[in-house]
C-alpha cells in the first residue's frame, strides 16, 4: 500500500454539502475533458458521481473506450487504475483519488514470489505444460509475468471462460492471487478438488512434494479475500432456517463450503442484475461487500436485501476514496497540478497489456 499524505485545508473540515458543491463546480469546469469511473463497492455517496459504475471488468473495458477524455479518475483501488492506465488508447493522465487505496488479496502475491513459484513447478511438469491465470486482482508487474509467459488475465466475471482458454493451451494451471475464485470456478467446470493444491510461498516448494506437483492440474495460491471470507456456510443455514424462501447469491471469492450452499454464485455484475432482475417480493441474502448489498436494498424497495453476515463486511481499502479526497483530486486537476497519478512504466506496461488484452478479446 502506497502512503497518502493528510489533506490540506481546507478538504478536513468540510461538509459534505460543500464538497458536493466544489465537485459539481469542478464537475462543470472540467467538462468532458475528465471521467470518473466508480467500484460498485466504493461508498455510497461517491457511487452516483461516477461516468461509469461496474466491477473490474466493466471498468477495464470502459477505460479502454476512453478517447476523449484527458483525465481518468478512478474510484476503486491501485490494481484496477493501473489496469486503466495499462488499456487507454491516449495520452489520458489516470487519478487514484487515495494513494492509500490498495488490495489486501493483491497484496498476497507479488512477482518475486509467484516468479519463484514458477521456477519450482517448471522443472518438474515442463513449460511446456503449465500456464499461469491472474485474477484481475493483482499488481501490473504480475500481469506483466503473466503476459511473459504467455498467461492470462480473469475476473469474476469471465474466469469460467478463461480458464477454459488456458487449458486449451496447456495440461496445468497456476491461479493467483485467490485460491478460492481458481477452486471454485475449477470445480463448477468439473476439476475434481483432489486435482486442486494449494502453493504456499512461505513454505519449501509451495508444502508440495515432487508427486504432488506431477498429480496436480490446478494450482492455487494460498491468497483470499479478507471481505468475501468473513461469510460462512453456518451464516447460510442460519438464514435458511429463519426464512425458507429466501434465495442465497454469493460472490466466487467466498469459499466453496458458502458456494456449495448457495442459490446463485457470480460476480458484482452478476449479483446486480440478478437481484435487480428478479420478481417483486424476492426475499434475497448477498454475501458480497456491504456497500454493495446496502445499495442494492435501496435500489430494489420492493424486495428484501439483506447480508449474508449480520455484521457487514465492509472492504476498508475500497472505502478510502471518500468526498473529501475526489473533491480534492478534481480541484487539483482544475489548477493544472494534477495528483496521484498512476503511471506503469515499460517493459512492465506492454507485457501486462498482452495479458489484459488477451482477456478484454475473450471478453
Amino acid at each position: 500500500m502506497l502512503y497518502q499524505p493528510p489533506l490540506p485545508s481546507p478538504y478536513p473540515n468540510l461538509s459534505e454539502t460543500e464538497l458536493l458543491a466544489r465537485i459539481h463546480a469542478a464537475r462543470k469546469s472540467l467538462g468532458e475533458e475528465v471521467v470518473i469511473l466508480t467500484h460498485h463497492y466504493q461508498r455510497p455517496e461517491v457511487v452516483p458521481l461516477g461516468d461509469a459504475i461496474g466491477d473490474s471488468l466493466k471498468l477495464a473495458q470502459f477505460a479502454a473506450s476512453q478517447t476523449r477524455a484527458k483525465y481518468i479518475v478512478f474510484c476503486g483501488v491501485h490494481f484496477m487504475a493501473e489496469s486503466a492506465d495499462i488499456l487507454k488508447t491516449g495520452n489520458q493522465v489516470v487519478i487514484l483519488p487515495d494513494l492509500g487505496a490498495g488490495c489486501d488479496m493483491a497484496d498476497m502475491a507479488d512477482v518475486d514470489m509467484v516468479s519463484k513459484a514458477w521456477d519450482d513447478i517448471v522443472p518438474v511438469v515442463g513449460e511446456e505444460n503449465i500456464i499461469p491465470v491472474t485474477y484481475v486482482n493483482c499488481t501490473a508487474a504480475l500481469k506483466a509475468f503473466v503476459g511473459l509467459k504467455g498467461g492470462i488475465v480473469c475476473t469474476s466475471t469471465n474466469a469460467q471462460k478463461i480458464i477454459t482458454w488456458a487449458f486449451q493451451q496447456r495440461k496445468r494451471i497456476i491461479f493467483f492471487p485467490d485460491q478460492h475464485l481458481g477452486r471454485n470456478t475449477c470445480y463448477k467446470m468439473g476439476i475434481p478438488l483432489p486435482e486442486m493444491r494449494i502453493w504456499d510461498p512461505a513454505l519449501v516448494q509451495g508444502g508440495l512434494s515432487k508427486e504432488d506437483i506431477v498429480s496436480t492440474r490446478v494450482f492455487l495460491w494460498k491468497g483470499h479475500c479478507p471481505v468475501h471470507l468473513q461469510f460462512t456456510s453456518q451464516q447460510v443455514d442460519a438464514l435458511r432456517v429463519k426464512y425458507p424462501n429466501i434465495q442465497i447469491i454469493v460472490h466466487p471469492e467466498c469459499d466453496i463450503s458458502v458456494v456449495e450452499k448457495s442459490d446463485f454464485s457470480g460476480s458484482t455484475e452478476y449479483i446486480v442484475k440478478m437481484v435487480s432482475d428478479s420478481p417483486a417480493g424476492t426475499h434475497w441474502g448477498v454475501a458480497t461487500e456491504a456497500n454493495l448489498v446496502a445499495r442494492l436494498a435501496k435500489e430494489n424497495p420492493d424486495k428484501t436485501v439483506e447480508s449474508v453476515n449480520r455484521f457487514k463486511c465492509l472492504c476498508s481499502t475500497m472505502n478510502r476514496i471518500d468526498l473529501k479526497h475526489l473533491s480534492w483530486t478534481l480541484d487539483n486537476i482544475v489548477a493544472g497540478t494534477p495528483q496521484n497519478i498512476i503511471s506503469v512504466s515499460e517493459p512492465t506496461r506492454s507485457f501486462a497489456k498482452q495479458a489484459l488484452l488477451r482477456m478484454l478479446q475473450m471478453s
